[in-house]
Formats: structure tokens, sequence, C-alpha cells
């Protein structure tokens, strides 16, 4: 998902595509070999005084704090602070996996920094609750049948098109991994991120984690969902929303089945669509954390969670398949069947998906991939860890060799979509059309797939937004930063500097590429001797003020400065973090104004040929709130919830006049962005923050299923399969930004107040947790006070403004913690050193605005 209204592809098993079109260049040698880690070069010095590292912390709090609302009452990220938004997922309060996995990467950075590593190991305890379909969830995998993974389905150019008939002509091959994934975790259960979840079970499905199926509306906390099934063309805007798991309760007769696949009858059943570009950040981040954590003497603390993360990366692998299991290279739907890996790209593809009946003694389930592959979802970096490191190499006795093959494989495919302007083209596929149609004459290849300028989805082109620059490239300076490999360097030089002649970093005034205008298409690839695509070319449509965008274009900037010594991109990537704190932080974080012109589109209503939910003819159903579903309705009839939204009034008035309504929003992936810019910068050139204490970690919530009544499944014929969604890319905010005061500290009149402080020391360095108590009255600011006793200094504080005179620390809140009710705790913490005698020595007294402290 993307602050974009990008759609996540999400046709499950039914979008079946055969792929066997595309001219196969086979037989090529890999151009760079991939070689392991290697010493970092760091550009020229730079002056620092742990500034970012300490804006770090400043960010982290804000996101991790409750009072913010990034996390519900079940601890599950959401996608936004802000519940009326439409994007990828169409409210603002549902979540996704790649929330899930900024989260991890969030929990990385931090323990990093502070040597905290349970908050990690939370995270992904969450995630395994809530993301990873549980045994209840999946309850029929032990049918699956690896000779004949799923029935043939096709794609089409539009909604109006479906639904796809089911088993129409068209060859299936053979799942090459299913039998080593079972020898290798003793489960026939798919071990994946389901893609989307509504957090706080607004549509009322009530699929909730567990033996819940479909619990309705009255159902509290997770449920997972789907929406995009039918095409490329299907926006959001024409989605209609629909449960994992669909034994009828909602919908029509066939519950919502009927909507995308044709068949002589329907089952009930589940289905889950993993997202390829998410479960494989979750395990980069992992990587990094176990790298860092080992680095700290810590490893044993994470390594329940990196054994899960390699776990995660096993089944990962089936992204790398063709859709159905068909030969690379395919142009027909009765193209051969692949009999082993003859029918792996290698790639990252948009999406996994499998699913079953409902009825145990039914006796069928389904796996697929997709045969569409994304230049921004690839991450050569997360394959090359799987391959080389020890301890995330998966157990599957062919996963290293894949990922091996994987991790060349994807670098080249940067290097073959990478345009004579420097940025990276669309993508490849192996079904052209999503029907393994024969592609147009001329149309360039990749190892047999054929390039597609806006790959899985049109409304909008899914080439436009630059956010999938930021994204895809950021893994590439990654492994460039880590191995230094050769190609990886190339590729980064070329796209460095034309991103760097297109960001501005004028105070306020600030912005980032937002959308581009391709032309031209790739050289057909030859790895022995790759072309210049001259023809290849790319043009700045728009410019914006995405601040998630901003955060990873600064990261991959960073990584390839660190190890390149290219100052201008280290300066280009501090000057942006710098405007962006300086002119755009808020109480929960940092945003801009964004207007959103899309949101016309609210009450469209469809349109032959063109935009706006279809519904065929005949159709007729129900939302679990009573929504009706029938021809002719729009995004916000089956969504009527959003007439309570707090912020709808702007939506209505906009619909009214025709204007377009502005928001500043708080996307949790965007908050993480900049928090993870800000702790590469500190890491990479201020000089890295790593202690080796043990503070006290911050409590996570811990997640625990929902109990769900199980229900009793009607027998079922052939297996459905669900189509794919589709992401759609990001608005371009305009700038607005106002920042956020820092209020005065009150005098608190009683002056009533408790502290605790704790202390970890090591060698000459230790960690201070500090827990502030007003028992006074209110206080809308405050400053603590204190001595250190035995010489000790503060180097490093975090969730205050922290400043040392002699003995004396004088800690100030920030803008966002000021308010310290009567009872109410603020939690604070520093990291001093100490010249080995006064290691336990702390502080006897205390003040809170001037008042005494017990």
């Amino acid at each position: 998902m993307s602050s974009s209204t990008r759609r996540r592809a999400v046709r499950a098993a039914w979008a079946v595509l055969t792929a066997t079109s595309l001219v196969a260049v086979g037989g090529a040698q890999a151009a760079v070999a991939l070689s392991g880690p290697t010493s970092q070069v760091a550009p020229a010095a730079v002056t620092v005084d742990a500034e970012y590292a300490k804006r770090f912390l400043e960010q982290y709090d804000k996101i991790k704090d409750p009072a913010n609302g990034y996390f519900s009452p079940q601890g599950i990220p959401y996608h936004a602070v802000e519940t009326l938004m439409v994007e990828a997922p169409d409210y603002g309060h549902m979540t996704t996996s790649e929330a899930y996995s900024y989260w991890i990467w969030l929990e990385a950075l931090y323990g990093q920094a502070t040597g905290e590593w349970q908050p990690l190991n939370e995270a992904w305890k969450n995630l395994e609750t809530y993301m990873i379909p549980q045994k209840e969830d999946q309850p029929t995998n032990s049918f699956y049948r690896a000779d004949a993974p799923a029935s043939y389905a096709s794609e089409y150019d539009h909604p109006s098109k479906y639904p796809s008939q089911i088993g129409s002509s068209g060859s299936v091959g053979r799942d090459p991994i299913a039998a080593e994934l079972k020898q290798a975790y003793g489960t026939d259960d798919i071990y994946q991120m389901h893609w989307l979840g509504d957090v706080d079970n607004i549509y009322g499905f009530g699929a909730a984690p567990g033996p819940g199926c479909a619990l309705g509306p009255d159902q509290e906390g997770m449920s997972l969902v789907n929406t995009f099934q039918r095409g490329p063309q299907e926006s959001v805007w024409e989605t209609v929303p629909h449960p994992t798991c669909d034994d009828f309760s909602f919908g029509g007769p066939n519950g919502y089945l009927d909507l995308f696949t044709g068949d002589a009858s329907y089952a009930k059943q589940w289905k889950y669509t993993s997202a390829s570009d998410a479960d494989a950040r979750a395990i980069e981040a992992v990587y990094w954390a176990n790298k860092w954590a080992t680095e700290q003497g810590k490893a044993s603390q994470i390594a329940d969670t990196v054994a899960k993360a390699s776990k995660l990366g096993d089944y990962l692998r089936y992204t790398l398949f063709d859709k159905y299991f068909k030969q690379i290279g395919c142009t027909s739907p009765s193209c051969p069947a692949g009999t082993g890996k003859d029918s792996a790209h290698y790639l990252l593809s948009w999406y996994m998906a499998w699913g079953g009946a409902t009825d145990t003694n039914a006796g069928w389930a389904w796996r697929i991939s997709s045969s569409h592959a994304h230049m921004g979802y690839q991450n050569p970096f997360a394959a090359w860890a799987l391959a080389n490191d020890s301890k995330l190499t998966p157990k599957g006795s062919t996963a290293k060799e894949d990922w091996t093959k994987a991790a060349q494989r994807q670098l080249e495919l940067y290097r073959w979509l990478q345009s004579a302007d420097g940025l990276i083209a669309g993508g490849a596929t192996n079904s052209w059309n999503g029907a393994y149609a024969q592609p147009p004459s001329g149309t360039p290849t990749f190892y047999g797939m054929a390039y597609t300028e806006a790959p899985v989805y049109v409304d909008p082109p899914s080439n436009q937004w630059f956010g999938m620059q930021a994204w895809g490239v950021q893994r590439v300076a990654e492994l460039y930063y880590e191995t230094g490999n050769e190609l990886a360097g190339e590729i980064m030089k070329k796209w460095s500097a034309w991103v760097v002649d297109h960001i501005e970093t004028d105070g306020a005034n600030w912005s980032v590429p937002s959308e581009l205008t391709w032309s031209g298409a790739p050289d057909t690839w030859n790895a022995s001797n790759p072309g210049a695509n001259s023809n290849l070319r790319v043009t700045l449509k728009s410019s914006g003020q995405d601040v998630g965008v901003a955060g990873d274009t600064a990261r991959a900037l960073l990584f390839y400065a660190a190890k390149s010594g290219d100052t201008e991109a280290r300066d280009t990537a501090k000057a942006l973090l710098d405007a962006i704190w300086e002119n755009n932080q808020t109480a929960l974080g940092v945003s801009s104004v964004e207007k959103r012109g899309d949101y016309k589109r609210f009450d469209d209503v469809y349109q032959s040929g063109g935009n706006g939910i279809f519904i065929p003819n005949g159709w007729s159903g129900e939302m679990p709130n009573g929504d009706a579903i029938k021809p002719g309705v729009s995004f916000l009839d089956i969504r009527s919830f959003y007439k309570q939204d707090p912020q709808w009034s702007k939506v209505e008035t906009a619909l009214a006049n025709g204007t377009d309504p502005e928001f500043r929003y708080h996307r949790f992936w965007a908050q993480t962005a900049i928090a993870g810019a800000l702790s590469d910068y500190a890491r990479l050139f201020e000089g890295g923050t790593t202690p080796t204490p043990t503070p006290t970690p911050t409590p996570t919530v811990t997640p625990t299923p929902t109990p769900s009544p199980t229900v009793t499944p009607t027998p079922t014929p052939t297996p459905t399969v669900t189509p794919t969604p589709t992401p759609t890319p990001t608005v371009s905010p305009t700038p607005s930004p106002t920042p956020s005061p820092t209020p005065s500290p009150t005098q608190n009149p009683g002056g009533a107040c408790t502290v605790s402080y704790t202390a970890n020391a090591w060698n000459t360095g230790f960690t201070a947790s500090v827990r502030v108590t007003n028992k006074g009255a209110a206080l809308s600011g405050w400053t603590l006070k204190f001595d250190l006793p035995a010489g000790q200094s503060v180097q490093q504080g975090w969730s205050a403004k922290w400043a040392q005179s002699g003995q004396t620390v004088t800690v100030s809140n920030e803008a966002w913690n000021g308010n310290l009710g009567a009872n109410a705790t603020v939690d604070i913490g520093f990291n001093g050193s100490h010249n080995g005698n006064g290691n336990s020595a702390k502080p006897t007294q205390f003040t809170l605005n001037g008042a005494a402290c017990s």
C-alpha cells in the first residue's frame, strides 16, 4: 500500500494466468555475482552532534505513544491515524502487511539505537497472531495437490468482463516446493501474511483470526478482508470488499464469489493473498536487527524472531513462480506446464494466494502465485540475506539455491529496466494481458518475460508514482552498502544523480518527485552485454510533499552515500530531512497538507466500459450493515459508514462544490520511513548510537487470538480461486506545513511528584530510564531537574529536551508530551557516560517545575 492511492493486486487464486508467451533469452550468464559483506567506506566527514539520533527517538516515541492513535487496542498498527482515507486500503483504520513490515523495521532500528530488543519480538508476535492465518483459518490445506495446484481462470482488462469462468482452457503446472516445505516444517499450512485487515471490523464481516469465519458486525477487533479482484482497471473506487472466509452469510446467495468467478456451483471457502514486497521488507529488517543485536552481544534475545523471519522467507518463494506454474516464456493458455523450477522467474511477483473449502470433509485446497513482476516490489537485498546469512537461510532443501538465483535475477531486472535518465521502468510479465496472450511484435524481453510499462494496474498507471522508485531502489542501495556489489553500485550512481537533481530542499517549499511520465522501452536483455536503453526515457510530471516518499528516498541516498562517498547524495538527503523536521512536525509526527481530487469519486456510479463499481445485471446482495449491493451503486453506497466519519463534511462539501478537499494525514508507513531515515543518518554519519546495556523495554500489547465459533461448512465442488487486486498510486500533496509550538511550562502549584530512576551500566556507559508521575494539578508544560552525583554526563536523551551544565541536568517536555495531567506519568530516558567509578551512583533529588519530588 502506500500513501498514494495504490491498490494491492490481491487476486486470490483464481486469477490463474497462463503464461507462455515471451521470447526466451534463456541461458545467459549472470552479469555480476553477488558476494558477501564488505567493509564500509564513509564519505567525507561531516560535523554532527548526534542530533539525528535524538530526532529518531522523538519520532519513535510519537509513533509508539498510545495517545497518538497509531495502534489499536489489540496493538495492531493502523494504516493511518485518520479514518477518512481511501488508497490501497479503503479506510484509514485498516491495516496491511506493509504497515507490519514497517513496524518490524521501526523496532529493528530502535533496538540498534537503544539495545532493547523485546519490542521487536512483540511486534513479530503480533504479526504472527493477526496477519498470518492460523491453522483454524486455513483448515483444509492437507487436501492440497502439488500436481494440480489450482483451476485456471483468465484475467481481463476491465471489471465488466467478470466473473471469469473457472476451469476454462489453460494448462496448470506442478508446484515444485510444496513437498519440501512440508518436510521442513511438518505442516501443510502456509506461513505468509495476508495483506489486508479491517482492524476495527468497520465492514462487519467478523473474519477474526482464529476459528472465526463470519462472526458479523458484533465481533470486536481484527477481521481479515479482501478488496481487489477484477483486473488492472479496477481501482480502489471500483472494488467490492468481501471476507477472506466466505460462508455466504453476507453478499448474495453465493456470498461474493460469483462477482469474481463463474462456476457451475459455489462452495463455502477461505482464501488469502500475500504481498511479496511486505513479507520481503520484514525479512530485510530482521537481517539488520540480527546483525546489530549480534554486535551488541544480544543475538540470543531475538533468535526466535530471526528463525520465524527465515520461515517466512521459505514460503515467500512461492512468489518466485509463474501464477499457474507454467514455463517461463509462455505465450498461450495452452503453453507447456512447468514440471520443476522451469516455472520460476525468480522475481518477487505481485502476490501469492491460497485457499480451500471451509468444510474439512470437502477435500480441496489451492495455491497460485503471480506472473507479473513490478520493479517496486523487488528486494535483491532480502534475497541475498536469505541466501547468505546462515541465521536466515530457510530450512527448505532448495531455498538457498532459489534465493541465490533470485538475488542475481532481481538485480539484473533493475539494470534491464534502468532508463537512459537513471530511473527504473515498470516491470515484466509471463502472462500478457493476464491471459498468457502473445505480446505485440517487438516487445522487449527479460529471460522470456515481456516488458510491461505499467504492471498490474493502470488506474492510475503503476509506473507513475515515484514512491515505487524509493521503495525498490532503497533495497539496491542496502545491497551495495552491505556487499559492495558492482552492478548495484552502477545502478545507484545513475539513479541517484537523477533523484538529487529533482529534489528541492528550500525550507517549507521542499519537494520530492511525485508523478512520472514514461516513453519508449528497454532493449531486450542480454546479461553478457546489457543495452544502453537509449529509447527508454522518463520525465518529471509533478512534485509534492509526500513525507513517506521523502523518507524512503532519503534512506536510499544515505545507504548509497555511506558506501560510495557521494557527498551530494548525503547532503541532499540531510537537507531534505532537515526541511521536513523544521517545517512539517505535528503533535503526532510529521505531515503535510494534501489535496485529494480523487475523492470526487466517492459517489461515482458505473458508466458502461468506464469507471464506477460494476455489478452484473441481476446480481444483488447486502453488506453486513445492510448496504445494498446492486447495479448502479457507488463506492459510498456500499460504505455508508463514511457518512458518520468526523471529517465527512469536507468530502460532502467538495462533492457539492466540485472542489478538492484538503487533509493532513499520518500514515504509519510514512512516519516510519522518516524515522528510518533519521536513524540511518545517525548510524551512518553520526558515528552510531549502539550501547550495550540492558534497559527496561517499553511495554507492548501482547496479542491474543480472538475466539470464534466454528462453522459447519457445506461440501463444495471445484475450488474457486479469487482474482488479484491492484494498487493505486499516491496523490501529490500540496505543501502547507504548520509547525507545532512548544508550550511554556506552568508552575505545579502543589509541587507533588514522584520519580522512578533506574540505570543499567556497562564499561564506561549506562542507560537510564526515568518515570515522572505528577501528583499535583495538571500541567501544560514541565521541566525536570536533577544532579548527576559522580561525574556522569548525558550523551543522548529521548522523549524530552535534555541539557546539562556541570552536574545539573535539565529536562523539558517535547511539544507532544507537555500536557501532564494529575496522576499522569511520562517516561523519558538517556544514554550517559561515566568514569568507571560512579556507574551505580544515582540522583537523590528531583524537582518538577521547581517543586521537590519524592
